[in-house]
């Protein structure tokens, strides 16, 4: 996925959390009770000093490294066995926003969706050389290599278990046209000469910090025509990163060290080599109901989920860690569900080589 945001109550609250004594409704309310300091936090006062802030913040970025605290994000999330994901997510593993097209939709119908909606934003068609970075548990990877036949896909992880599982399941349902490379992204490169049409990137640009060197990088990977598509979490108006300011920056400092909430406009300040073609929303209701699947799923299959947290984990942190997983799963629905989704929403963009002057 790669995520929201959300510090928990610190003190008292924080130790009947560990112990699984804080009942659900009394999370949720403090859950959104944080939520609405963030918004007056972010609240700069007038649009001087709101776009005078984000300016500043576009310089921060411009200056940092592509992605920082690459080693968190594994630890944090994806060098877990595939077996809790398998427990807790749909059956295609997509670890980010499903799409709801009816309220009686299936995690399972709701997964397929935006596969479906990514590939045609992207503007997929087979024989494209298709890039995936960030590829998750290879929910899109293996959806496009079973699509389109005649296609060489390319997926990047930063997870050597997530490379074993994708190879895996690529050979049980004997797609040969699926690569998959484990790299952290600032050094990622390809030999001289290797092109794609696509760029596709879902949930991954949340985890990076210099958005200009990986556009550079990603327009010179791309053939003339080609394209960027990105699916990626956004407030509406607020960008922030996420730091451990203090005991309450819980969110930041187990699940998302390192990361980035956007927002719905800042990569739209990164153009020099890749220019804007379309721009979509969906609205938060979709992560919501999506972070409320995993939920349910993980509160049913706890009996199996518990010994994968003590070898993860170890037995002396399970309940720790199954509370700590279960309120993730809780802030990152009433996080998108805030505001009827209007607050924090999910974001798509198309992104094509700039015109080159002569061309």
């Amino acid at each position: 996925m790669n995520t929201t945001t959300l510090p928990l109550p610190v003190s008292w609250s924080m130790r009947l959390l560990e112990q699984g004594l804080l009942p659900d409704f009394l999370t949720r309310f403090g859950i959104r009770r944080l939520l609405k300091e963030r918004l007056r936090e972010e609240d700069k006062g007038d649009p001087e000093q709101q776009q005078r802030h984000l300016m500043k913040l576009i310089s921060r970025l411009r200056h940092s490294p592509v992605a920082i605290n690459t080693a968190d994000a594994n630890l944090q999330h994806y060098e877990l066995p595939h077996e809790f994901f398998e427990h807790v997510l749909g059956p295609h593993l997509k670890y980010s926003c499903a799409y709801y097209r009816s309220p009686e939709e299936t995690l399972g119908e709701a997964e397929a969706n935006m596969l479906q909606l990514t590939a045609e934003r992207a503007q997929l068609a087979d024989g494209d050389r298709i890039l995936e970075l960030g590829c998750g548990w290879g929910s899109l990877s293996l959806w496009m290599a079973g699509r389109f036949p005649s296609s060489r896909i390319t997926a990047v992880s930063n997870s050597r278990t997530q490379k074993r599982y994708i190879e895996a399941r690529a050979a049980a349902l004997n797609l040969t046209n699926l690569e998959v490379i484990t790299c952290d992204v600032n050094a990622l490169s390809f030999p001289a000469g290797t092109q794609f049409d696509r760029v596709v990137s879902v949930e991954m640009f949340e985890h990076m910090r210099n958005y200009e060197i990986l556009m550079q990088r990603i327009s010179g990977w791309l053939a003339p025509q080609g394209t960027l598509f990105v699916h990626i979490f956004t407030h509406k108006s607020y960008a922030y990163p996420f730091e451990v300011r203090d005991a309450s920056d819980w969110m930041a400092k187990y699940f998302f060290t390192g990361g980035m909430m956007p927002s719905d406009d800042l990569l739209l300040y990164f153009q020099s080599d890749l220019t804007l073609k379309n721009h979509w929303q969906v609205d938060g209701t979709h992560y919501s109901r999506t972070s409320e699947h995993w939920l349910q799923n993980m509160d049913r299959q706890r009996s199996a989920i518990e010994p994968i947290l003590a070898q993860t984990y170890g037995e002396d942190q399970v309940r720790r860690w199954w509370v700590y997983w279960r309120v993730f799963f809780m802030s990152c629905a009433e996080l998108w569900g805030y505001a009827k989704g209007r607050e924090w929403l999910v974001s798509h963009y198309l992104f094509s080589k700039q015109r080159q002057v002569g061309a």
